[in-house]
C-alpha cells in the first residue's frame, strides 16, 4: 500500500514540476516577446532623432523621415542619400538590403507625373 502511495506521489509531483517548468517558460517567452517589442519600438522612436544629433554629418534640415522600407532621404546640393539608422545590434532587412544593392549598382530614376485635374 505504502508503494502506490509513494508511486502516486511521485507521478503528482511530477506533473506539478512539469506544469510549473511549462508555465515559466510561457512566462519567459511573454517576457522575451515583450522585450523585442520595446526594442522595436524604442528604435523606431530614436531613428527620429538621429538627424537632430551632433554627430549626423549632414543638414538636418535636409533630410525627409519616410520610416519604411528605408528611414529617410538626405538631400544635399550634389546628391541625394538614403538613409538607414540602425541602432546597437540590429541589421538591414532582406528589403533594405535589396534596396542597398539597387542604389549601389544605379538602379535608380527619377520620375515625374502630371496630372491634369
Amino acid at each position: 500500500m505504502l508503494d502506490i502511495i509513494l508511486q502516486v506521489l511521485g507521478i503528482v509531483l511530477i506533473v506539478v514540476a512539469g506544469f510549473v517548468i511549462y508555465r515559466q517558460h510561457n512566462i519567459i517567452d511573454d517576457l522575451t516577446s515583450k522585450k523585442k517589442s520595446l526594442s522595436s519600438k524604442y528604435g523606431k522612436m530614436t531613428e527620429q532623432f538621429f538627424p537632430f544629433l551632433e554627430k549626423y554629418p549632414y543638414e538636418k534640415n535636409n533630410f525627409r523621415f519616410i520610416g519604411s522600407p528605408i528611414d529617410g532621404i538626405q538631400f544635399e546640393d550634389n546628391k541625394v542619400i538614403f538613409v538607414e539608422f540602425k541602432t546597437a545590434t540590429s541589421r538591414m532587412t532582406t528589403k533594405q538590403k535589396k534596396i542597398c544593392d539597387l542604389v549601389n549598382s544605379g538602379k535608380v530614376e527619377f520620375r515625374e507625373f502630371k496630372i491634369n485635374i
